[in-house]
């Protein structure tokens, strides 16, 4: 088998290198449910509700088109988290119920939302990330798009399961990002429009920026 670095090395082509944009951009976001949290034992599970609530928040200040789906929320899994909905009002919710996979990418409801946006980088997050993550994540790539994994927002039952399948994910080409980096990215700099609100939303969920992001804003008078 072919590894990715030698096509890049045969091809002369690096694609990691490139930065994420925001023009270009489409945020995947799998099974954020009650009972898909009470099964993480990798991570602190309110660590990873307040990560993937500050991705969320940082999506919708840089305008990043956003797909939700839950998989059988009447059912066992439970209700999509209320916090993300509130965060994205006119998005509805997909849930997955004809298909129940841990591929979210099967269900074309899904798939055909991701598509529409036009956008070729796929950011992928869900609970957890041995399953639904990871095997979104993969077929993500083999419908061509470059895929995102944001890690620091997930957890899976265990912490070798959570690595392996971030391991599992990186060998088949998948980048591997944290929610704080890919804002960042999607901003470029400080002199953005959103500069600011991107530091209030830095403060918010991380102590060092609390500081900073007053810093920044006193910079800006």
């Amino acid at each position: 088998m072919i590894s990715f670095v030698k096509v890049m090395i045969m091809t002369g082509e690096n694609r990691f290198i490139q930065p994420l944009k925001a023009e270009d951009s489409v945020l995947l976001i799998i099974d954020y449910q009650p009972q898909m949290l009470l099964g993480v034992e990798s991570h602190d599970r309110t660590l990873i509700r307040n990560n993937v609530t500050a991705l969320a928040k940082g999506a919708k200040l840089m305008s990043i088109p956003t797909v939700l789906t839950s998989i059988g929320q009447d059912g066992f899994s439970g209700k999509f988290f209320p916090e993300l909905l509130e965060i994205f009002p006119d998005i509805k919710l997909i849930d997955r119920t004809k298909i129940p996979s841990f591929d979210a990418l099967d269900d074309s409801a899904v798939l055909d939302a991701v598509k529409k946006t036009g956008r070729r980088q796929l950011l992928v997050t869900g609970l957890w990330t041995s399953m639904c993550f990871a095997h979104s994540a993969l077929h993500g790539l083999r419908e061509g798009f470059q895929v995102y994994g944001v890690m620091d927002t997930a957890g899976s039952e265990s912490l070798d399961a959570h690595n392996i399948a971030v391991n599992r994910m990186i060998q088949a080409g998948v980048v591997p990002v944290t929610w704080m980096q890919v804002v960042a990215e999607w901003l470029h700099d400080w002199a953005h429009p959103r500069g600011g609100d991107v530091a209030k939303l830095y403060g918010e969920y991380n102590a060092f920026f609390d500081k900073a992001g007053s810093y920044y804003a006193s910079l800006k008078k």
